[in-house]
């Protein structure tokens, strides 16, 4: 398997990660730090917070991630939490990471799985959620973000194809949910 852009090497926390299989039924917890080294399939989620430019706010990761430090994704993303719904969990992580309240819509999910350079693994089974700014609570947390911008849809891909390593290797396939989603949807 080939081995992503993601390459940092700073310590993960002992939080949990919620095991499921590709089904999305839970069958156990782990210490994240396990999940990733083990390859572990394991829910998450990824936001997209869009604008009626049809933008996404897209945010650079901090330096100081475990992995995918320094790239841009999605508005937010992160791992759901045991005894929580993912979108309760969603919704929670997008004010602590972006300072923004959103009321979010799932858009659909799907299943990957990266070898990233720093030896651990990605294996997610990613929900995407989208939403748009209800209200701005504070500044981006600079320990998860070091900067935000809104970017066009068209833009994104275009980018993307010509310089990938700068972007999540996620982002794509949730992108590509969350576009199909929003295409679907009465204006």
């Amino acid at each position: 398997m080939e081995t992503s852009r993601c390459n940092k090497k700073t310590p993960i926390t002992n939080k949990e990660v919620i095991l499921v299989d590709k089904f999305d039924q839970i069958i156990a917890t782990a210490e994240k730090i396990h999940a990733h080294k083990q390859g572990l399939l394991h829910r998450a989620f990824s936001i997209f917070i869009v604008n009626n430019k049809n933008e996404v706010l897209m945010q650079k990761r901090a330096s100081s991630k475990y992995h995918c430090a320094d790239l841009w994704t999605n508005t937010c993303c992160s791992h759901a939490q045991y005894g929580q719904k993912t979108i309760e969990t969603a919704a929670q992580r997008l004010r602590h990471e972006v300072g923004l309240a959103s009321s979010l819509r799932h858009a659909g999910s799907f299943i990957y799985k990266e070898k990233l350079n720093n030896g651990l693994y990605e294996h997610e089974l990613d929900h995407v959620f989208v939403g748009e700014i209800d209200k701005i609570i504070s500044p981006p947390n600079p320990s998860e973000v070091s900067e935000i911008k809104w970017v066009g849809l068209d833009k994104i891909k275009d980018e993307f194809i010509k310089e990938p390593n700068k972007f999540t290797p996620w982002l794509m396939p949730a992108l590509n949910i969350a576009i199909k989603y929003l295409h679907f949807q009465p204006k």
